[in-house]
């Protein structure tokens, strides 16, 4: 005899199979990094492809959508990684960062995937949207350009030197194209025209007259890029190994981070020192003569750069990751994150007062020069 259906048993049972076929589903990929991958990559073709006929392609004129396009989605990926890591959430790239990434694992990798699944993340779109719009997105292009290339030469530097160099696979290859594609893309964003202000040329006469003494916001700016670049060579000489007392001092009381062997902290400063402290020194002049046209858009590029660095050196110093003997000490706290937070402070600064006031920083014209003399 047949026994009767029970009413609301059927579709409960029709619908645990699909839920239990993607949870089986998600389970084999992630113990299959390849297979993740691969998913991935078709997720984000599907992405691609569905923009592409909704906007009816013309977006894609500008082929810089792409690389913001391709670039969001994984800064998504970065922004689940650091939260998995930090146990906010959990089973979703445990295997991939374990066997293919593990220096992600560090202090160092979180923060900088914190900071690309959230302000590049919140970069990208900006600058879509501004394309959507037919709007110009350089400023915000080179402010994204800097931060980039600091976080992944940091990156690159500290994996191959530092104490996880005996432990890359191929899928460090997967950092290359973060290296090659934003060469390219700062090409096309020094490309685009500037955004010029409509200044007559007596206006631009007068700023460019005035002496420094005469802007004191700019004297200002300037005290503060010597303190800034006096503070730059003091550490890079710390990681160096100055025998110094003071360097000694600040490396085991205030700074010991600077000693951690994943050797991250080592290549910032050594990059501060070598690239920063060059530009810091240039930005001084800028400020001291006129027509320096290069510094408004080089200062956002250092902008941005410093703005990476700093977050990524400060969360790094206080993470619960870092071994403790690197730890910054409790004791310093507060004087360890104001002077990085005011050596952050000081680029941000600049790039706002090359924006707002630029006629100092414009080329002089043969006209402006005649008129200026007669």
């Amino acid at each position: 005899m047949q026994l009767p259906a029970v009413p609301g048993t059927l579709a409960p049972s029709l619908l645990a199979i699909p839920v239990a076929l993607g949870i089986n589903a998600a389970t084999a990929l992630a113990d299959n990094p390849l297979a993740l991958m691969l998913t991935a990559v078709l997720v984000l073709a599907g992405l691609i492809s569905i923009i592409f006929f909704v906007s009816g392609g013309s977006h894609f004129q500008d082929p810089l959508f792409c690389v913001f396009v391709v670039f969001s989605f994984t800064s998504v990926v970065d922004l689940i990684i650091s939260l998995e890591e930090d146990g906010y959430i959990s089973g979703f790239v445990e295997v991939y960062v374990r066997e293919g990434e593990p220096y992600l694992r560090t202090a160092h990798g979180i923060m900088i995937c914190y900071w690309d699944g959230i302000v590049h993340y919140g970069l990208y779109l900006a600058m879509i949207a501004a394309i959507g719009q037919r709007k110009s997105y350089r400023n915000l292009g080179l402010f994204w350009l800097g931060s980039l290339m600091m976080s992944i030469v940091v990156f690159l530097l500290g994996n191959l030197i530092g104490k996880y160099s005996s432990d890359l696979s191929p899928a460090f290859l997967l950092n290359l194209p973060y290296v090659l594609i934003p060469i390219w893309a700062g090409g096309r964003l020094f490309q685009q025209p500037r955004a010029l202000p409509c200044l007559s040329p007596e206006k631009v006469a007068k700023e460019q007259s005035k002496r420094l003494y005469q802007r004191p916001q700019d004297l200002g700016l300037v005290l503060v890029l010597l303190l800034t670049a006096a503070f730059t060579f003091f550490r890079g000489m710390v990681v160096l190994d100055c025998p110094a007392d003071s360097c000694f001092e600040y490396i085991y009381q205030h700074e010991p981070y600077l000693r951690d062997p994943v050797a991250y902290p080592k290549v910032q400063m050594l990059i501060y020192m070598f690239y920063v402290l060059p530009f810091f020194c240039l930005c001084i002049y800028g400020l001291v003569l006129p027509g320096c046209s290069w510094l408004p858009d080089w200062s956002l590029v250092f902008a941005g750069a410093v703005a990476q660095a700093q977050f990524s050196h400060l969360g790094s110093s206080l993470h619960a990751r870092t071994p403790f003997p690197y730890q910054t000490p409790e004791d310093v706290w507060w004087s360890f994150l104001l002077i990085n937070l005011l050596y952050a402070l000081g680029p941000q600064l600049l790039a706002f007062r090359c924006l707002r006031c630029p006629a100092f920083f414009l080329p002089t014209t043969p006209a402006s020069h005649r008129k200026k003399h007669q």
